[in-house]
């Protein structure tokens, strides 16, 4: 199945790309499209323990399910004023 991943700030910066599209597995997980980035992108990893995660922009975690044709959002902690 096709999911869409969305990359925000730092994480964007380091792909080189806001928007991926992935094939994963039938009994993906936002944490399997996690590590199949991680794999690929091995600077992402470091990010894992602080950033926010959301499907078809609900807030979720790891565990979630996705199906085909989601949208799994992965945004880091970011800083401002």
């Amino acid at each position: 199945m096709r999911v869409t991943v969305r990359l925000f700030a730092r994480l964007r910066d380091l792909a080189g790309a806001g928007e991926l599209l992935r094939d994963v597995p039938d009994a993906a997980t936002v944490g399997t499209v996690w590590r199949s980035l991680t794999v690929e992108m091995p600077a992402l990893a470091a990010y894992e323990s602080t950033m926010s995660v959301a499907v078809n922009a609900e807030y979720a975690r790891m565990t979630a399910s996705v199906h085909d044709g989601d949208e799994v959002a992965f945004l880091p902690p970011v800083s401002g004023g």
